[in-house]
């Protein structure tokens, strides 16, 4: 299984866009992307590297806010599925 977490965009250069998510900063690819993409907007970037879908801003704060939440949480919070 796969989780991407939205990306900020924070610097688009032709096919190419540098990315935010929780303090990392990575340039990835748009060459998949099939729309133009801004300053600001949020991508979900596959494990290669490139960006697949632009995500509505609130939505991807959102996710985040709740993937923060998540990760603050003890261990024993984030072993659910894992049998005792």
């Amino acid at each position: 299984m796969c989780l991407a977490a939205p990306s900020r965009v924070l610097e688009v250069r032709d096919s190419m866009a540098v990315t935010e998510c929780f303090g990392q900063v990575r340039e990835v690819s748009l060459l998949l992307m099939d729309e133009d993409i801004c300053v600001g907007d949020y991508l979900l970037i596959q494990a290669g590297g490139f960006a697949f879908e632009r995500v509505e801003a609130e939505r991807a704060e959102q996710a985040l806010a709740l993937m923060r939440e998540f990760m603050e949480q003890d261990n024993a919070a984030r072993e659910w599925g894992i049998a005792a």
